[in-house]
């Protein structure tokens, strides 16, 4: 009897600590954008708050870098910096890779912008972007206005149609 508890309790124990961390929920239009400070690729801490009220922000979490997906993402996102710039737009990328990756990926692929690193996780749980059991973000990006609300969310896995959406965001917003 005492054996069996003692294994129900240490099943019990190891069920707990395997749970998942619950992320937050993915803010929404219209919601204060979570604050957060990070690495870029560089080894400089990039904060959030530092462009409010300044710059739009282009804020994209994507999986990792090197892979087909997310080079084609960061390369769009290079090959149309004027135009954002142009807007106002500051452009920043997010993932689980380390800053050392992403100083590699800038490198490779003459990136133009910052990317920070996120390994543990913490700005994509603060954003409810990280893909179920794994450390990675899905593909998600949100258009922050200049008084720190969030304008647009875009979650489109296809880059071009993440490409498209934001453009049409930034156009509305700048509109205004």
């Amino acid at each position: 009897m005492k054996i069996n508890l003692m294994r129900t309790l240490a099943v019990a124990s190891l069920v707990l600590l395997a749970a998942p961390v619950h992320a937050a929920q993915r803010p929404k239009v219209g919601d204060t954008a979570p604050l957060f400070a990070g690495q870029n690729q560089d080894g400089k801490t990039v904060n959030l708050a530092d462009w409010i009220g300044k710059k739009i922000v282009l804020l994209y979490f994507y999986p990792k870098d090197f892979t087909s997906g997310c080079t084609k993402e960061a390369c769009g996102f290079r090959d149309r910096m004027g135009e954002l710039q142009k807007d106002n737009v500051e452009l920043v990328g997010v993932s689980f890779d380390s800053t050392e990756s992403h100083q590699k990926f800038t490198a490779k692929y003459q990136l133009n912008f910052p990317l920070i690193g996120d390994p543990n996780g913490k700005i994509a749980d603060l954003y409810g972007v990280r893909m179920d059991h794994l450390n990675m973000a899905h593909r998600v990006s949100f258009l922050i206005g200049l008084d720190g609300k969030i304008v647009h969310v875009t979650d489109a896995g296809n880059p071009d149609v993440h490409f498209e959406q934001m453009k049409a965001a930034i156009a509305a917003l700048t509109k205004n």
